[in-house]
């Protein structure tokens, strides 16, 4: 086993610990109370609502790590298969603090909400919560307002929205199967109001009990809140499910639910080079430079009569330290954008914006393999306009109009990140691989930055400077960025999607593409002013 293979092996095994973390929840005690309750748990739930045999696409399972919250943020969000139709699924995680919102969960929910937007799909919502965390409530109220304006506006897009509520919907919780288009409630689990019996009692005085106030077969029969009443957990989801099989559901490409259904995606070919090897490529430290068309090769589709070449490369002997070239991921066709040597010089911006704008001419969907340090700095490159051609892509992947998707397999630092699509420029869905590192640049430079500014400035008082201290700093410093950079904590962020085996990058980009293709693919014309 080579030395490239064991420490991606290691980091896989960190991540599957941290994973791990998200999927227990609140912990086995309040898994086991939860089930005594004859209850499913979330994951359970999200299982029996998909259809059998297809992938679930789990997002932001990191969310929160290294806060004081559970790892998840409480909510289990992903994107599934139900009836043929792909849909934006979560599902509130009741053995954490009874599925209450934390800040983490606003934010979680909030990129769920984005995607479903951005990619137009239906949403099914699975309720069971206590509403807000009330001691972190003034992080959550006055941003939290924004769920429900998003649920009205996905109506009015007609993206269908869809609550199955199993069990406590309060307080402003209660508006999610209220806005919802199809709301579902389980009789004598689900219990919808705004003010549980005990405030109604502090607020008016009424004495009442929570089957009256909110119980499922109240809404169902006197208020019509519920639209339908499922006897048990399983007849909810069956309901949701015949719900969405009678949406006349039609995708921008013109597959339809049936043939989903029946054969999922286009015809394809499976990579020239096994996945697998992928774990032998990457080098331990990211300084080294790998060839990122070894990468390409086992991601893209091979060779079928209807493709001829697996990747077609553009401008190969120009600005080589960038790849650039069109290939097939699951049959869908992607243009790549992939760093090669590390460092962006003029050469590779200039080539990048003009690729950019080839893709937006044909409606080509974009994907960016980031492995860079930055654009390169020193005086010849200032001089030779390393400033403006890097602007020049960066207006490019600004005002691109087709879907971007970006993959961070190694560094991404600087401007570079930027350049290459980084969170900050919204792509459709951003993943890492578990020995990526994300910062403004590497923790040695970061901290001889700072200690080079702080002996100039000693130098300037006439002052002795401390080499101790010096050292002490740069320690500091260097440990700071090498934590704040790392995957989980970026992950934790809400700055990725999620973190992803190498080996399932495919998988992971054809799901991505597919559900893309529910929304038009329409590039642009209009960049704005490219300084020249």
């Amino acid at each position: 086993m080579s030395d490239r293979r064991t420490a991606m092996l290691e980091k896989l095994a960190e991540l599957d610990e941290q994973h791990a973390l998200a999927v227990a929840g609140g912990g086995e005690r309040y898994v086991e109370r939860h089930r005594a309750r004859g209850k499913l748990t979330a994951r359970e739930r999200i299982e029996l609502l998909i259809d059998p045999g297809t992938a679930f696409l789990e997002l932001s399972p990191l969310a929160g790590w290294g806060s004081d919250f559970t790892v998840g943020a409480s909510l289990v969000t992903g994107i599934g298969v139900v009836e043929g139709v792909e849909c934006m699924i979560t599902a509130n995680d009741p053995t954490v603090k009874g599925g209450a919102s934390n800040p983490w969960t606003l934010k979680k929910g909030f990129r769920a909400g984005q995607i479903a937007e951005e990619n137009h799909l239906p949403t099914i919502s699975l309720v069971e919560s206590g509403g807000a965390d009330l001691p972190t409530q003034k992080d959550i109220f006055i941003p939290g307002g924004k769920m429900f304006r998003d649920l009205t506006r996905a109506s009015a897009r007609k993206q269908p929205t869809i609550a199955l509520v199993f069990g406590n919907s309060t307080a402003g919780g209660a508006y999610i199967p209220g806005m919802s288009d199809y709301t579902v409630m389980v009789k004598e689990q689900a219990k919808v109001f705004l003010g549980g019996p005990p405030l109604v009692k502090m607020a008016t005085g009424e004495e009442s009990d929570d089957e009256s106030l909110g119980g499922a077969e109240m809404h169902a029969r006197t208020s019509g809140l519920a639209d339908y009443l499922a006897v048990d957990e399983h007849d909810a989801i069956r309901i949701g499910r015949r719900i969405v099989a009678r949406l006349n559901w039609r995708r921008a490409d013109g597959i339809t639910r049936e043939h989903v259904k029946l054969e999922p995606g286009v015809a394809y070919e499976e990579p020239e080079h096994d996945p697998e090897e992928l774990l032998d490529l990457i080098p331990t430290d990211l300084k080294e430079p790998f060839d990122p068309r070894e990468v390409i090769v086992r991601v893209v589709d091979g060779l079928s009569e209807s493709n001829g070449v697996v990747f077609d490369e553009f401008k190969p002997l120009y600005g080589s330290s960038l790849v650039t070239g069109w290939a097939k991921i699951h049959g869908h066709q992607i243009g790549i954008l992939a760093n090669a040597q590390g460092v962006l010089f003029s050469e590779e911006a200039q080539k990048a914006t003009q690729f950019i704008q080839l893709a937006n001419q044909i409606d080509v969907p974009l994907l960016f393999l980031h492995n860079t340090t930055g654009y390169m700095v020193g005086a010849e490159y200032e001089q030779g306009g390393i400033i403006k051609h890097g602007a020049q892509m960066i207006n490019a992947v600004s005002n691109s109009k087709v879907p971007h998707l970006s993959v961070i397999i190694g560094a991404s630092y600087g401007a570079g990140n930027y350049g290459m699509n980084g969170r900050a420029y919204d792509p459709r869905f951003l993943f890492t691989w578990p020995n990526a590192k994300s910062a403004v640049m590497g923790p040695q430079q970061l901290a001889g930055v700072l200690s080079i500014v702080a002996r100039a400035a000693a130098e300037a008082k006439g002052k002795p400077y401390d080499e101790e201290a010096d050292a002490g700093m740069r320690a500091f410093i260097e440990q700071a960025v090498e934590e704040q950079s790392l995957p989980f904590f970026l992950s934790g962020m809400l700055y990725d999607d999620g973190v992803i085996d190498p080996r399932d990058t495919r998988t992971v980009l054809g799901i991505c593409l597919s559900v893309i293709a529910n929304a038009p693919i329409e590039g642009t014309d209009r960049f704005g002013v490219f300084r020249m």
